[in-house]
């Protein structure tokens, strides 16, 4: 059985989950809280090709602490993934701590947006959005 390792977006402790059961609604270890929808998920080698094979579509925001554009967009990032909680999968890669995934996807300016579909790239966008246009750039996106 292999398995992913996350971190709780609520209490941040790490957590285990079977690979086969990452559809499936998993819960902390130490909180109970949800794990894997809800909230925007930390991005990391070790589990962001398990998150992409998931059978929901996944929103990726490339990001870096010292980034103001990218801290300011963070707030928006959190309110969307809340109010499509269930449907959509929202992912935050730290560029700095993840510098072999920056990489693998071409990240040259932050914060970079990238929604998968499938397992597959369907768009980029580059830039912070106010919270109406990433919206709307999301339900385009999403139709891809």
């Amino acid at each position: 059985m292999t398995t992913m390792t996350t971190r709780c977006p609520h209490c941040k402790s790490m957590n285990r989950i079977p690979t086969e059961r990452v559809n499936e609604v998993a819960t902390c270890g130490a909180c109970k809280d949800r794990l894997l929808d809800g909230m925007p998920i930390e991005g990391t080698t070790d589990n962001f090709l398990t998150l992409l094979q998931g059978d929901k579509p996944v929103v990726v925001d490339f990001w870096a602490p010292w980034c103001n554009p990218c801290v300011g967009f963070a707030p928006v990032f959190e309110d969307v993934a809340k109010e499509r909680d269930g449907n959509v999968r929202f992912v935050k890669i730290d560029t700095e701590a993840q510098q072999a995934l920056a990489a693998q996807y071409r990240i040259r300016s932050i914060p970079t947006i990238m929604v998968f579909k499938n397992g597959q790239l369907a768009d980029t966008i580059n830039g912070a959005l106010p919270k109406s246009q990433f919206d709307q750039w999301l339900n385009q996106a999403l139709t891809k």
